[in-house]
């Protein structure tokens, strides 16, 4: 039985993807993703935050929504806690990705406070594209790898070129933080109950603005989710209801 088991987890091995090809795909996610932080550098300038304050955010917090988030609520006049507050709520999807990961990587304990900044949309998305444990490992950790060193590199190049340009605004490149969130955004949209949750946030994301402080409608547009979720759970339920009515 045990020789069973071991074959088959061989045969699983031996089923996924060639290294190279899982190589290929990492670095094109890594490259492509990681290009967008000289956007997040020319933004975070042009928002008034120092060069060193601009790379420390790429250093340390890693998540480009949470950063243009929380830039471009300081960059509007906000509150410095609320824009926080704003990018926390962005980024607590990645202690859910961590959850999943943890079990598909099954890392060792003295790699996983390391391995966990690197957690991820795009990294996530790769590893979970992986039909193996090794194949999962290898793209989590090249596109993880291949994105930060860019993503930094850019973030420091985009913020000299902004001090270079002078006036962003000018220029129209206040526009590039909400543009690149955007793009990274929209292929996660999939289904109708994500498509509804996006619109319902922008509307009121942008209804409020005129009259809620700076920062404070990203906030109010998170709740969002759970109210399309709660009618989408209602909606469920009462079709569940009536098709048990109809069988009796």
């Amino acid at each position: 039985m045990a020789e069973q088991t071991a074959l088959a987890d061989i045969r699983t091995e031996d089923g996924g993807k060639p290294d190279a090809a899982v190589v290929r795909d990492a670095l094109g996610v890594g490259v492509a993703v990681g290009l967008s932080g000289f956007a997040f550098g020319v933004t975070s300038a042009g928002g008034g935050l120092t060069l060193p304050q601009t790379c420390v955010l790429s250093l340390m917090v890693f998540t480009g929504a949470s950063q243009f988030a929380l830039v471009g609520a300081l960059a509007a006049g906000g509150n410095p806690f609320t824009a926080a507050a704003g990018a926390f709520f962005l980024g607590v999807r990645n202690a859910f990705y961590g959850l999943r990961l943890s079990q598909l990587l099954a890392l060792p304990r003295a790699v996983r406070p390391f391995a966990a900044q690197w957690v991820i949309d795009e990294t996530t998305a790769v590893a979970l594209a992986q039909p193996t444990r090794r194949g999962a490992r290898l793209g989590f950790t090249v596109t993880g790898l291949s994105l930060y060193v860019l993503w930094n590199l850019t973030t420091l190049l985009g913020a000299l070129g902004a001090k270079a340009i002078g006036d962003t605004d000018a220029w129209g490149l206040d526009a590039a933080g909400p543009a690149v969130f955007l793009a990274l955004l929209a292929p996660m949209l999939k289904t109708t109950t994500e498509r509804t949750v996006a619109g319902l946030a922008v509307l009121l994301g942008l209804g409020l603005l005129p009259v809620l402080p700076a920062g404070v409608p990203v906030l109010v547009a998170a709740l969002a989710a759970p109210a399309v979720l709660y009618a989408e759970g209602r909606r469920r339920g009462g079709a569940r209801d009536r098709v048990e009515k109809e069988d009796r």
